[in-house]
């Protein structure tokens, strides 16, 4: 059991026994489905780095082979068996599948003398350990391409396991992914990254231990691994739907999907295998239109009718579907059933809640009515393992009509702390309020308590007796969910009241990702971290030579904000800088010290003290920010009318 687990309560053994009457447990398919084809698993199922850090270690999750317990949802157990279940697989001879070794999967595409990769896991840890599985056990094949499905980190960190920069610059390598993936793989990770790893720490229960009462998943995959972060840039973009390439004697038509699970998303059909990569838009669980760690909402509208080309294309002669997370699904009819429960899962959703955003509901008031047809309702691979009905209800009604609900009530309210201050006056004071919520607790009435107390947390952070009921109440709620990442999220909640903030135990920036960084990009990353108030009264210009790309430009901090660009030609610069492409964020982002300037190629001309000047009031952001407690820096706690 977790430090100070307790027990499940009567509300959720009910919540617990009635969902295993409803769902039909007696369908093994997916059990078949994922044990089909194993060759051999790595023994033990852990990889470490060179200093002996375990980055992962599926042997974790043994636990799962029992019957679920009482402290975990039993639709919630039943998926984390199937994503533990780890090894290499043949998805049909010539293709063949690396799962249970990260979140994500990796398959390899066997050609003429050589290997098709495609997705590399997170880490370069995890990826090394994959191909070296896989030439153990099919031969110690050439790598000749890499295929970036998509522009999640989860599936290009690992690139470096599989080959080197040198092989991709040389040419022996090339790596194929979707128009617009570098933007998008490096501003995802950078613009809003420190504020994402700290909530993806809650997200994928980094900080829980795995037993029963902690994380037993993610609902997409077990966890996300913790070893190195990798990027080699795409040498070939894919821009069309339709668009074909023969790698090794392999021919490969693309699809392009953007703006699906990923910003930048392309599907793959390998035509002389019959096989179809539905990248991550078809995958065995609801998927996110909002993440909780953050990203911008998903368009279920496009998705859908990505997924109906899909079928459209590939239909057909399609005789296997297999995907960045999750087991394949074999046979035509079977194949173009489970893309087709996928198109109406997102198609109903996001016209249900459409419908009723023109009837007036809010995304709150949609999320507890909708509910989905039987088919889908019954649908393993419908059910919201990852994405949930709730929360993606509520990112379609934030797509379309924003943070605002009408109600002016909502138009200006109070920060957390100050609401919870008065919402606690008016209820007679803490303990009163936590006296009340006692007995709602023990009723199963978890989401109110939640939700009155946080109050209490937020007006006073040290009474006890609250904190102690929030951590309990988050607990019950995290036995009860189904949805993995809700779970986890619950239990993070509980672990960081009982113990303390855990900070960021995954962070997934990485040098290789902010050396993929654009000047523009670059600067436009150093401007969202200046601490306006702190600069209001800079007034500076720096011209930036980049000598091996043959660029000049200019930065001004003035007024609290960051500008670069060529209306900047007019101005006199304070300093000019010259240097590299490479040695530009070192520069910037304050890891060259004043005297190091030299010795890292760095050349100054003019005022050396503005670039100390322009550093200081960089904010990096803090990856132990508070989430369950309101320890946040201090703000006004009255306004002015806007």
């Amino acid at each position: 059991m977790a430090a100070n687990a307790k027990s499940a309560s009567a509300s959720i053994l009910e919540q617990q026994r009635v969902m295993r009457e409803t769902l039909p447990f007696a369908d093994d398919q997916d059990f078949i489905d994922a044990g089909r084809g194993l060759i051999a698993r790595l023994d033990p199922p852990a990889v470490t780095t060179a200093d002996g850090r375990v980055v992962w270690d599926n042997s974790t999750y043994d636990f799962l082979a029992d019957e679920a317990p009482d402290t975990v949802n039993p639709s919630l157990w039943r998926q984390s068996r199937l994503a533990a279940i780890d090894g290499l697989f043949e998805v049909v001879p010539g293709i063949y599948q690396v799962r249970g070794l990260d979140l994500s999967n990796t398959t390899f595409v066997e050609g003429d003398e050589g290997v098709i990769v495609v997705d590399t896991l997170l880490s370069e840890e995890t990826g090394r350990a994959t191909l070296d599985l896989y030439r153990e056990h099919r031969g110690d094949r050439p790598v000749k391409a890499v295929i970036y499905t998509h522009s999640h980190v989860d599936h290009f960190g690992g690139v470096k396991g599989f080959v080197s920069q040198e092989e991709v610059d040389t040419g022996r390598v090339k790596i194929f992914a979707p128009e617009g993936f570098l933007e998008h793989a490096v501003s995802e990770n950078v613009y809003a990254g420190t504020a994402m790893s700290r909530r993806a720490g809650y997200m994928y229960g980094a900080a829980l231990d795995r037993c029963p009462a902690g994380q037993v998943g993610a609902g997409l995959g077990q966890t996300v691994s913790t070893g190195t972060v990798t990027l080699i840039a795409p040498t070939d973009i894919v821009t069309t739907t339709g668009q074909d390439a023969t790698v090794d004697g392999v021919r490969m038509v693309f699809q392009m999907a953007p703006d699906t699970e990923a910003p930048s998303e392309m599907l793959i059909y390998f035509p002389g295998f019959k096989a179809l990569c539905a990248a991550e838009d078809a995958t065995h669980t609801f998927h996110n239109l909002l993440t909780l760690r953050g990203a911008v909402v998903r368009d279920p509208h496009g998705w859908a009718k990505y997924l109906s080309e899909t079928v459209a294309l590939f239909g057909n002669e399609v005789e296997v579907a297999f995907a960045s997370h999750h087991w394949p699904t074999w046979g035509n009819e079977r194949v173009v059933g489970f893309l087709s429960t996928q198109r109406d899962l997102y198609a109903y959703v996001h016209d249900q809640t459409l419908r009723m955003i023109n009837r007036g509901l809010t995304g709150p008031e949609i999320a507890e009515q909708i509910t989905l047809p039987p088919a889908l309702e019954n649908a393993w691979s419908a059910r919201g393992y990852y994405g949930s009905l709730s929360h993606n209800v509520k990112a379609i009604y934030q797509r379309y009509l924003g943070w605002f609900d009408g109600n002016p009530a909502s138009l200006w309210e109070h920060t957390p702390v100050e609401q919870s201050k008065r919402y606690v006056d008016f209820m007679g004071g803490a303990d009163a309020v936590v006296a009340k919520a006692r007995e709602y607790f023990d009723a199963g009435d978890f989401r109110w308590v939640a939700q009155v107390v946080n109050h209490v947390v937020f007006a006073q952070p040290d009474h006890a007796a609250a904190r102690e009921l929030l951590a309990d109440t988050y607990e019950q709620l995290g036995y009860g969910s189904e949805n993995g990442t809700w779970r986890n999220w619950y239990l993070s909640g509980t672990t960081e009241l009982r113990h303390g903030q855990f900070g960021t135990p995954t962070d997934t920036s990485a040098s290789d990702v902010v050396a993929q960084l654009t000047p523009e990009m670059l600067f436009d990353a150093m401007a969202v971290q200046v601490d306006g108030p702190k600069a209001w009264d800079e007034d500076l210009t720096i011209e930036i030579v980049l000598t091996d790309v043959d660029e000049r430009c200019r930065l001004r901090l003035a007024n609290g904000v960051l500008t670069h660009g060529p209306h900047l030609r007019s101005a006199t610069p304070d300093a000019t800088v010259t240097t590299t492409r490479s040695g530009l964020p070192r520069l910037l982002m304050g890891t060259v010290s004043s005297e190091g300037l030299a010795e890292a190629g760095i050349a100054v001309e003019g005022d050396v003290s503005v670039l100390e000047r322009l550093v200081v009031v960089l904010d990096p952001g803090d990856p132990n920010f508070a989430i369950v407690t309101p320890d946040r820096p201090e703000t006004p706690t009255e306004g002015t009318l806007q």
